[in-house]
């Protein structure tokens, strides 16, 4: 499994930006192969916390790229600072 969380700061409309990804971004990553779960957060003071999880790291790197475009074209005036990106391998989970 991996993961991959994408931290976002200076989100100038939250309640604006959730409705977006779950009605757009959210089909476009249910479809990358090996996709187990996507999670958007809203953390307070304009950051926001997005979660993907997926059972390889291909399907980890394609939604990346999925995101990278979704954002770019779809939420840019509400996310005006690139997210801070950590991915990695699960190696525990319950």
């Amino acid at each position: 499994m991996h993961a991959v969380f994408r931290r976002y700061e200076g989100v100038t409309d939250p309640a604006e930006a959730g409705r977006r990804v779950n009605e757009g971004f959210l089909p476009l990553i249910q479809q990358v192969p090996g996709f187990v779960a996507y999670y958007w957060v809203d953390a307070g003071g304009g950051v926001m916390v997005s979660t993907s999880i997926f059972r390889d790291q291909a399907g980890a790197e394609e939604s990346t790229q999925r995101a990278g475009g979704f954002v770019r074209d779809r939420l840019a005036e509400l996310l005006p600072n690139p997210p801070q990106v950590t991915a990695g391998e699960v190696v525990a989970q319950a």
